[in-house]
C-alpha cells in the first residue's frame, strides 16, 4: 500500500526556520537548487524509520492563530514529550495543544514552530492512559 516518503515545511523566511528544527531534533539541510528556494531535510540515517523532506518558501499567508487544520500534520517521536514541548518553547515555538494521553499508544502535544506550522511530537507508551 503508498506510504508517505517525503514531507516539506512551507517557511515566510525558510533560513530563520532551519536553525529550530536542527535545535529541536538535529536535522540537516541541504541547500538544492536555485539559490533560496528550496533545502533538503534529513531526519535521519538512511535505513532507520522515518522519511526525509523538504524545506521551501511559502507560497501564500502565514497560518493565522485559531486557524482549523487544513493540511497534513507531521508528527515526530521523541523520548519525552514534556522536555520536547519545553525545549520547543525555548526555541521560540508555541503551544497549540498540551499534553494529552492517547490511551495504549502514548503522550502527544501539538506546537506551532515558530512560523506558525503546526506540528505534532509523540512519546510511545503503551501505558498511557
Amino acid at each position: 500500500m503508498p506510504r508517505p516518503i517525503h514531507f516539506e515545511i512551507h517557511a515566510s523566511d525558510p533560513a530563520r526556520l532551519i536553525p529550530f528544527y536542527e535545535s529541536m531534533f538535529g536535522w540537516t539541510f541541504t541547500a538544492w537548487g536555485p539559490p533560496g528556494m528550496y533545502w533538503i531535510v534529513r531526519t535521519g540515517d538512511e535505513g532507520t524509520p522515518g522519511i526525509d523532506g523538504g524545506l521551501m518558501p511559502r507560497q501564500g499567508a502565514t497560518p493565522e492563530d485559531g486557524q482549523a487544520v487544513n493540511s497534513f500534520v507531521c508528527t515526530v517521536d521523541v523520548e519525552s514529550v514534556s522536555d520536547a514541548l519545553a525545549r520547543a518553547k525555548e526555541l521560540g515555538a508555541t503551544e497549540a495543544v498540551p499534553v494529552m494521553a492517547v490511551p495504549s499508544v502514548g503522550w502527544m502535544c501539538y506546537v506551532k514552530d515558530p512560523d506558525g506550522n503546526l506540528l505534532g511530537m509523540m512519546q510511545l507508551d503503551s501505558s498511557a492512559a
